[in-house]
């Protein structure tokens, strides 16, 4: 796996409340969530970057209210439509 190394102000851990390792943790689930949230990555990779299972990805999806499906309305309509048209 390759890394990232990122600056970051010193004491941010601490003025977050968290632990080093903790922070760490929440910046790479807070990337995935975004990066999944635009598009620029699957369910399976934005879990691995974050470190977690897709379960858990998808869990955290839900407490930080990131969709896990992204549906265009046009795109809704037409699913919508050919269920109808099919029952």
């Amino acid at each position: 796996m390759d890394s990232l190394t990122m600056d970051f102000p010193k004491g941010l851990e601490t003025a977050v409340s968290t632990t080093r390792s903790e922070f760490e943790a929440q910046v790479r689930l807070m990337a995935a969530l975004k990066m999944f949230e635009l598009g620029k990555l699957s369910s399976g990779k934005a879990a691995r970057l974050a470190g977690m299972s897709r379960v858990a990805f998808f869990e955290m999806c839900g407490r930080y209210q990131v969709p896990v499906v992204n549906y265009s309305p046009e795109e809704l309509e037409q699913d919508v439509n050919a269920l109808k048209s099919s029952s």
